[in-house]
C-alpha cells in the first residue's frame, strides 16, 4: 500500500483513532486511502484501472469511491450501515409491542408465538433485542440503597447462622460416600456486629431460643462497652427469639430501641449478612477441623483478626477497629 502512495506523488500518513475506529479489519482502503485515491483519479489524471492497480484494489472498487465523492463529497467517503432501506418482512411495530406486553405477564416464548401467530425463532429475537429473554430481567432487582450509622453503637446488627456439628471429618473431606456421620445435630453461631465501624462479635450457643439470644446480647453488648462503645439500638430479623416478649423485656431493661427488617429482605441487615458469609469462608469452612471443639476454639482468633488486622473494603481497606475514637494508647492496651 506504502508503495501505491509513493507511486502516484503522495505522502503516506497514518490515520487519526477517530477515522479508523469504524473501518473493517480486513479493509484494504481507510478513509485516508479512498481520499487517496479518488484524488489520484481527478487530480493525477489517472484512469481508474491505474488507481486501482496502485491500491491494489479491483476497478469496480475504485470507481465506487470516485462516483460517492463525486454525488456527496468527502463525506461520501465514509463507511455506512449495511442495513438495509426497506425490510418488508420485519415484524410490524404494533405485534412487536404485543409480545412484549404478553412477555410482561410472564408468559413463556411459545405461548406468545401462538398467540401472535409468530415464530418461536421470531418471538425469541424479538425478546432478546429487548432483553425480555430472561424472567429475572422483566422485574430487575431493587438497586441496593446502602446506609451507615455516623457512630459507632448507634446501631448493633443481629443474626444467627446455623451450623451442622462436627464429631469427626465425614465424606465431605474424605470423599468416601460411605463415610457418614448421623445424628451430630447442629450448633448455632450468634452474631452481632456494629454498624458504624463493621466491629464483629460471634459466640457459638446450643441453640436459637430466646435465653440463647438473651445471653448472646448480654455477652456483645459487654464486648462492645470494653472497647468504648455504648449501644443504643439493635437489628434484627423477625425470627421467634427476637420477636419474644422475654427479649423485649431485656433489650428494654438494657434502654436499647430494637429494629426489626423488613420480611423476606436479608439485604436491609446486610452487614450481618455479609460478616456471616466472610466468617464461613474464613473460619467455619476455611480447614479442616476434627471437632466442632476444636473449630469453636478458632473462632476467637478469627474474630481478633477481622476486628484488629483484616482490611475493610467499606472502610478504606482499614481494620474495623480504625473507626474508634480511641486514643493509640487504649487501642493498644486492649490488643491482644
Amino acid at each position: 500500500m506504502r508503495r501505491g502512495f509513493e507511486k502516484l506523488g503522495l505522502s503516506h500518513q497514518p490515520t487519526t483513532q477517530s477515522q479508523r475506529m469504524n473501518i473493517h479489519t480486513n479493509a484494504r482502503l481507510t478513509l485516508r486511502s479512498r481520499e487517496a485515491l479518488v484524488f489520484s483519479i481527478i487530480n493525477k489524471r489517472i484512469t481508474a484501472k491505474e488507481a486501482a492497480a496502485a491500491f491494489a484494489v479491483s476497478e469496480r472498487t475504485a470507481r465506487k469511491w470516485l462516483a460517492r465523492y463525486r454525488a456527496e463529497g468527502p463525506e461520501g467517503l465514509r463507511d455506512r450501515s449495511s442495513r438495509p432501506l426497506r425490510s418488508p418482512k420485519q415484524t410490524p411495530q404494533a405485534q412487536v409491542a404485543v409480545v412484549l406486553a404478553l412477555r410482561r405477564l410472564r408468559l413463556p416464548g411459545f405461548q406468545i408465538a401462538r398467540q401472535c401467530a409468530l415464530s418461536k425463532a421470531t418471538v425469541s429475537r424479538l425478546l432478546r433485542r429487548h432483553r425480555l429473554h430472561r424472567l429475572a430481567l422483566i422485574d430487575p432487582p431493587v438497586p441496593a440503597r446502602r446506609y451507615e450509622r455516623q457512630r459507632p453503637g448507634e446501631l448493633i446488627h443481629l443474626d444467627i447462622k446455623k451450623l451442622a456439628r462436627i464429631e469427626r471429618p465425614s465424606h465431605r473431606v474424605t470423599g468416601n460416600r460411605r463415610d457418614l456421620v448421623k445424628g451430630a445435630g447442629w450448633e448455632y453461631v450468634h452474631v452481632a456486629i456494629d454498624d458504624a465501624s463493621r466491629l464483629a462479635f460471634a459466640r457459638i450457643m446450643p441453640d436459637q431460643s430466646k435465653h440463647s439470644a438473651i445471653i448472646f446480647l448480654h455477652t456483645a453488648l459487654a464486648y462492645f462497652r470494653s472497647l468504648g462503645i455504648k449501644p443504643q439500638a439493635i437489628m434484627s430479623d423477625n425470627g421467634a427469639c427476637y420477636v419474644s416478649e422475654l427479649f423485649a423485656h431485656s433489650r428494654h431493661a438494657l434502654g436499647l430501641r430494637h429494629l426489626f427488617t423488613r420480611p423476606y429482605t436479608p439485604r436491609t441487615n446486610g452487614k450481618a449478612e455479609r460478616f456471616i458469609q466472610t466468617s464461613l469462608r474464613e473460619w467455619a469452612y476455611a480447614r479442616t477441623y476434627q471437632h466442632s471443639n476444636v473449630r469453636a476454639a478458632y473462632l476467637p482468633t478469627f474474630l481478633h483478626h477481622y476486628n484488629w488486622h483484616r482490611p475493610h473494603s467499606a472502610l478504606q481497606h482499614h481494620p474495623p477497629i480504625s473507626k474508634l475514637n480511641s486514643t493509640m494508647n487504649n487501642l493498644l492496651s486492649l490488643h491482644s
